[in-house]
This record gives C-alpha cells, sequence and structure tokens, in this order.
C-alpha cells in the first residue's frame, strides 16, 4: 500500500506542477492579451494623429503655394514697373 500511496501523491505533486504552469501560461496569456490590446489602441492613435499630420502638411503646402504665387506676381510686376520707368527715361531722353 505504501507504494500506492507514494505513487498517488507523485501523481498528485505532478498534477499540482501542471496545475500551476497552467495559471502561469494563463497569466503570462491575459497580460499579452492586455500589452496587445495597449499596442492596438496606441497604433490607432498613431493613425489619427499621422492623419491629422497629413492634413496640416497639405494645408502648409497649399499656403505655400498661393504664397510663392504672390512673389512672383509681385517680382513680374516689379520688373515691369521698371521696364516701364527705363522706357519713359528712354523716350524722354531722346525727345527732351
Amino acid at each position: 500500500m505504501e507504494n500506492g500511496k507514494s505513487h498517488l501523491e507523485q501523481v498528485q505533486d505532478e498534477v499540482e506542477e501542471v496545475k500551476v504552469i497552467m495559471l502561469d501560461n494563463l497569466n503570462k496569456s491575459e497580460e499579452r492579451t492586455g500589452k496587445l490590446s495597449e499596442l492596438d489602441d496606441r497604433a490607432d492613435e498613431l493613425l489619427q494623429r499621422s492623419k491629422a499630420f497629413e492634413k496640416t502638411s497639405n494645408q502648409v503646402k497649399q499656403k505655400k503655394r498661393g504664397e510663392n504665387k504672390r512673389m512672383k506676381l509681385v517680382f513680374i510686376g516689379i520688373g515691369v514697373v521698371a521696364g516701364l520707368v527705363i522706357l519713359g527715361l528712354i523716350i524722354f531722353a531722346i525727345v527732351g
């Protein structure tokens, strides 16, 4: 009987060890699930931030394009005025 009892106790100990290992694995799995959920939330936040950045960068790009067009028009206007002044001076010098 002692052999049977010690064998039973040995099996119960092994079952207890397996139970502890399974509970540990279950806890680790729950931790991973929580971490994956956090990672998913962070990824969603990052996606939203990237969309906001893209929108802002497009607005800045449009604004800069408008500024560049205005600057080109100003320089063209200055060139035309300077040309007319030079032309007026030449005509004034020829006539006068």
